[in-house]
């Protein structure tokens, strides 16, 4: 993956696979000089999906997304409710 844009797009995938109401996804980026914050939101009836059981699906997510970060930058990504 080249550059935190192309880390939206591969989050938004990731979860809109998830979930059945696509519609409902939304990923927002917010990047300062040390760390990218990726918070993802989907309708309140399918975080479920997303965390999975005992949070395996979301901490998968974080793990693929830090191994595809850019050099030197923190990347953090957070279920935020709608």
């Amino acid at each position: 993956m080249k550059g935190s844009g192309s880390l939206k797009e591969l989050v938004e995938l990731l979860v809109k696979s998830l979930v059945d109401r696509t519609e409902d996804v939304s990923v927002e980026k917010m990047e300062n000089s040390g760390s990218i914050l990726l918070e993802v939101s989907v309708h309140p009836d399918e975080l479920g999906k997303v965390i999975g059981r005992q949070g395996r699906i979301i901490k998968a997510i974080r793990t693929l997304v830090r191994s595809c970060a850019p050099p030197g930058k923190k990347v953090l990504v957070e279920l935020v409710e709608e």
